[in-house]
Order: C-alpha cells, then structure tokens, then sequence
C-alpha cells in the first residue's frame, strides 16, 4: 500500500521527472470458488471457470485511479497512451474517471497470438500519432504479465524524450515477471491465472465481457504446443 501524496506546481513535475510514485493503493484479487459467470450466450461465459473481479469492483477501483491521476497530474495536461486492444475498455473507463485537460493516443504490441504463452518474439506495430517528446505520458495496459512486451514499449518511448513516463495497469501478475518492472499505478495484483473480459483476450474472444474472469484450463491447454 502507497501513501497519498497531495504535490503541486514544480513540485510536482519534479516528482514526475524522478520517478517518484503516485498514490494508488494496489488490491490483490482471489479467485471464489462458487462465483460462477452469470446467464448469457453460451460461446463467451461456458468456458469461463469463475468470475475473478465483478463489474462493480472494477469500476469502483477505476474510479479511485481516475482520482489518484487527475491528484498527480492536475495542470500537467497528460498524454495518455493505450495499448491495444486490450486496453480499449480500460481507458474509455478512466478517462471518464479524470476530470482535467488530458490527450489520449495509442500503441500496439503483440507478443502472444492465440496461444495462451507468450511466443517471445515482441513486434511494435503501431507507434504514438502525438509526439510524446516533453510530454508527460501515462501508458494505459491492460495486464502486466511477464512484462517483457510493456518493457519494450517503454523503452520505445523513452527514446521520444518525454518529460516523464509511467504506467497504468489495470491487473498485475508479479509472480510472472521475468524483468525488473513495476507499474506506478495498479489496479489489482492478481494470481497466475489465465483471465479474460473488460478488454482481455483468448485468441479475440472474450473482450466484451464486463466481467474479469478466469478461463477454464481445458480452453486454452488444447491449443498449447
């Protein structure tokens, strides 16, 4: 858990410029047992073993990102950066939670395809349309897995020169981390489970559930080499 800070003026930018972090209080999501998926078309929720984060969770803790963002970036006008895809129905929700001047563009990076493992080879196939040089950039993911794809794009960033640079993650899995990164926002930390809905993916399915929930093991292993 993060201390709230309240920082101003140069303060502030300072804080940004140095890497210092933001207040955001980081909630660790368990899996219930008995929480199954609620009534739907079967294709999207009879593959989903259990509900991990309900709609109403997620959007109460997005607003208490939006809150913390808007505290630490009030005055600073930040360009916020989405990942695609998975980060589409993140972002709609928190820019709607930060009521200051903001610009928002966009990333893509793959590194999975359909299979449930990460291939290892990371392509960036979309860069930022804004130039992000002097800019205080806010990147916005969906999940921060073994941060291997995340490390790039920041590193792609980087070399744009922008005033500061930090990340939003909706969910965190540090267990599997095979580089020293941490998100200076983070919604929840959650176990090594394979989670699909509010914008993540199993090979294009899943996204429009409102829910995050954990998908049955017997999905993805079949399509596993």
């Amino acid at each position: 858990m993060q201390p709230k800070r309240d920082v101003g003026g140069s303060a502030k930018k300072q804080a940004l410029r140095s890497g210092g972090e933001p207040a955001s209080r980081i909630h660790r999501a368990s899996s219930v047992p008995d929480r199954r998926a609620p009534g739907g078309p079967e294709a999207l929720t009879g593959e989903l073993a259990q509900i991990l984060l309900s709609a109403d969770q997620i959007q109460a803790r997005v607003a208490e990102l939006g809150a913390a963002v808007r505290r630490d970036y009030d005055g600073l006008c930040p360009l916020l950066v989405g990942v695609l895809k998975g980060s589409v129905v993140f972002l709609a929700d928190l820019l709607r939670r930060i009521d200051i001047p903001v610009e928002v563009d966009f990333v893509a990076a793959e590194s999975y395809g359909s299979s449930a493992q990460s291939s290892g080879t990371i392509r960036v196939r979309l860069e930022p349309a804004i130039d992000v040089a002097d800019r205080h950039v806010l990147v916005v993911e969906d999940i921060v897995d073994t941060g291997l794809t995340l490390s790039k794009l920041l590193d792609r960033l980087r070399s744009h020169k922008p005033a500061s640079l930090r990340v939003c993650a909706l969910l965190d899995k540090p267990t599997r981390r095979k580089v020293d990164l941490q998100s200076d926002y983070v919604g929840f930390e959650i176990a090594d489970e394979f989670v699909v809905g509010y914008g993540l993916d199993y090979a294009e399915k899943y996204r429009n559930l409102p829910f995050v929930a954990i998908l049955k093991r017997e999905v993805y292993e079949q399509h596993s080499p």
